[in-house]
């Protein structure tokens, strides 16, 4: 057996079970190696399409998914989707082909490559260690939650393992729970006593069932309000002391209730200047205690009065079980009722600026809110356009929202959404992009309908780059460079073999609703001639800070 076969083998009998990628001749053998194993593999149109939909589909299953590619610029043409996997710790295996000698057309420093977007580098060194060395790389890409690029050098691959190398290959266990010290334990306890008005603001390491089962438990117990972060979006979709997303994508009540908080916890959860509006949503004396199971992620962000290094179930679970009174807290009457009525950005009036030949994006985004099926799983990609998706399309739950936007790059949005589905295939799969970005991941309409996905794709084409638009426009600065003619994104779509729609004012959508409510038996691209006047409201919060 050669090396590629023994690799490829060994990585599926390690719990590998979804690939994407593009092959090539460094990658061919390896990747049907996988596939002859039982792995399952997604041919992309574009290595960096790949990457993203790997990063998602990890997300999304909470399993490790690997990325195969090809030497060289099949792993350069991945590298921005690889960069957000690392920078979001997606427990990610980049299966790369490696042209080590340097007089290849194909060679680069791939393991310089890997360190300089964050990921971690390693290598197949031999065909008496391969197989271990794969399985070492599964085990840091799953207990460490990195994404990790694991070299095959051409001539490696095909050498031959011998019999006395290869080894019976199980899946490693899962990731232990770091228990928290009861010193640390304590001190939470003590500090959920003394406030009044508790926050809990669940992130990344809080998006799992037990996980919120605990917080919602422990935040009852002490009359705490609930937030998440944008990736955490849809954790507490149905608890009526929910207050969505804390940051720029915060309704004004939300705004009101976390600046009016006097303690913050996060649980899992960064405190980032997104998710804290550049620290204007923590008050003056506001406590801020922070929950991670990795001690380097305390206060890396902001500063805090308590750390505690611990998982968030486990910790939330102990908190509860240390006991204290149970109290009323920022639960009262007048704030259930304050949420019933204007917890939701829909609840916001607003002046609908649709003319007759563009629609308002908060008009666009909340009929299509009620016209879609409430079992969806939205991916949204980065831009200008990007809070109105995530403020007003609801999710049923955690699984329901991908937001790859660590490394903040346009042109994700589609892939993630593909990778989303195929780790969700019982629900509808919804694609929000702008035109900057649907355009710059194009190729990937063909893989939706290759793959007979049943996906809406929602394009907000205001025909620029609309952040850039925003931003420099008031000051006078030209903005040619940023947009665009007219381009006919529905006729783009239509050639992939989509069903499309063009609007303009609300009435168009009716064609949405006859799609949902009819075979879709191709997925759906709306292209949505959006109002342009003006930025978005989080934008506008997000560049102050720059």
């Amino acid at each position: 057996m050669k090396v590629a076969e023994a690799v490829g083998r060994a990585l599926t009998a390690a719990g590998v079970h979804q690939v994407f990628g593009v092959v090539g001749s460094g990658n061919f053998h390896v990747t049907n190696a996988m596939v002859a194993a039982g792995s399952r593999f997604v041919a992309a149109r574009h290595e960096g399409g790949a990457a993203t939909m790997a990063d998602a589909f990890a997300r999304i299953s909470g399993t490790v998914a690997a990325l195969s590619v090809h030497q060289g610029p099949g792993l350069t043409n991945a590298l921005t989707g690889i960069a957000e996997a690392a920078k979001s710790r997606t427990p990610l295996l980049v299966v790369a082909a490696e042209a080590t000698l340097p007089t290849s057309n194909f060679h680069v420093d791939q393991e310089a490559l890997a360190r300089a977007v964050g990921a971690v580098a390693a290598r197949v060194t031999s065909p008496h260690t391969a197989v271990e060395e794969a399985l070492g790389a599964v085990r840091r890409a799953l207990h460490e939650r990195r994404t990790v690029v694991l070299n095959l050098p051409l001539d490696v691959q095909a050498l031959d393992v011998p019999d006395a190398a290869t080894v019976a290959v199980v899946p490693p266990p899962p990731r232990a729970a770091v228990e928290p010290s009861a010193s640390e334990v304590s001190a939470l306890v003590t500090a959920l006593a003394r406030s009044r008005r508790p926050v809990f603001v669940a992130g990344r390491g809080a998006r799992s069932p037990a996980a919120r089962d605990a917080l919602r438990a422990l935040a009852d117990h002490h009359g705490a309000l609930l937030a998440t972060s944008a990736v955490a979006h849809g954790l507490f979709h149905d608890d009526p002391w929910s207050l969505g997303i804390s940051g720029g994508f915060a309704t004004p009540l939300s705004t009101e209730l976390i600046q009016g908080a006097d303690l913050i916890v996060g649980w899992g959860c960064g405190l980032t200047m997104w998710t804290t509006r550049h620290g204007t949503l923590i008050g003056p004396d506001t406590v801020v205690v922070q929950v991670d199971d990795d001690a380097s992620a305390l206060g890396a962000h902001r500063e805090v009065r308590l750390g505690v290094t611990g998982d968030v179930a486990v910790t939330a679970r102990q908190t509860l079980a240390a006991g204290g009174e149970r109290r009323q807290g920022y639960r009262t009457d007048d704030i259930a009722r304050a949420l019933r009525t204007r917890g939701r950005w829909r609840d916001v009036p607003y002046d609908d600026e649709s003319t007759r030949d563009r629609i308002d994006p908060r008009t666009l985004s909340a009929a299509l809110d009620d016209l879609l099926p409430a079992e969806r799983v939205v991916g949204v990609d980065s831009g200008n356009f990007m809070g109105y998706p995530s403020a007003y399309l609801s999710v049923p739950d955690h699984h329901g929202f991908c937001f790859t936007q660590a490394f903040q790059s346009i042109g994700l949005g589609l892939a993630t959404t593909i990778g989303a589905a195929l780790a969700r295939p019982d629900r509808l799969p919804v694609a929000a992009l702008g035109d900057g970005g649907a355009l710059m991941g194009v190729a990937e309409l063909d893989t939706v309908r290759r793959l007979g996905l049943p996906m809406v794709v929602i394009v907000y084409d205001d025909e620029a780059y609309g952040a850039e638009v925003h931003h420099f426009g008031p000051d006078g600065f030209p903005l040619d460079t940023v947009t665009f003619p007219p381009t006919d994104i529905a006729a783009v779509a239509r050639g992939h073999g989509f069903e499309t729609v063009t609007v303009r004012e609300r009435a168009d959508l009716k064609a949405v609703a006859d799609w949902v409510a009819g075979p879709r038996s191709a997925p759906l691209l709306v292209d949505a001639k959006v109002t342009r006047e003006h930025g978005a409201w989080w934008l506008e919060e997000a560049f102050r800070g720059h």
